[in-house]
């Protein structure tokens, strides 16, 4: 079965323009069948941004970056140096690549990755959304993966929801790092800094 976790969706290609808004600055996305989130940004994503957009700092990865709202929003905000964003669909890759463009992102880099799979540099920040119905297995893997992609001093931004196992997330989060931090709760959806 397809779905955003696909390398290459098959699906019918139907692009069309989203409008967003995240402490009055504006956003245009092109999104496009056999992506995430493609009629509108995901509540869980937009929730984590207004929790942690002003304080991300430094080489930032967006890990699964879809068609690349986090990274692009992130790198409108100041503290950014160098925005790496992957993700294993190369239809989000292209999207991500153009909406960089639409939104004059510079200091960019785009990669195809399965997780860290292409991953070689450090980060002092990661962020991500992770891929829940690529299985929980994958997603502890991007985890553990991140702990060695951070520098020293790094840190690393998720969102996760309670029914999708948050609790169960933050008692391996716990194993990997220490100061796990729940930043912020609402509607079931956990923003957690480590």
């Amino acid at each position: 079965m397809e779905h955003y976790y696909s390398s290459n969706p098959t699906s019918e290609s139907n692009e069309r323009i989203i409008e967003y808004t995240i402490k009055e600055k504006e956003f245009k996305f092109i999104t496009d069948n056999g992506v995430f989130s493609k009629a509108h940004v995901d509540f869980a994503t937009d929730f984590m941004l207004k929790t942690i957009v002003t304080e991300v700092r430094g080489d930032v990865l967006d890990l699964g970056c879809g068609y690349g709202v986090i990274g692009v929003v992130v790198s409108k905000f100041g503290n950014t140096k160098k925005i790496t964003m992957c993700d294993i669909n190369n239809r989000a890759l292209d999207l991500a690549k153009r909406n960089a463009d639409k939104n004059k992102v510079q200091n960019i880099e785009i990669i195809e990755s399965d997780g860290f799979e292409n991953i070689t540099g450090k980060y002092d920040t990661i962020i991500t959304n992770p891929p829940i119905r690529a299985g929980k297995a994958v997603i502890y893997q991007m985890y553990k993966d991140a702990k060695e992609h951070l520098n020293d001093g790094g840190t690393l931004y998720l969102v996760i929801n309670k029914k999708h196992g948050a609790p169960s997330t933050i008692t391996y989060l716990n194993e990997l790092f220490e100061n796990v931090e729940v930043l912020d709760k609402k509607a079931g959806f956990n923003v957690i800094r480590f």
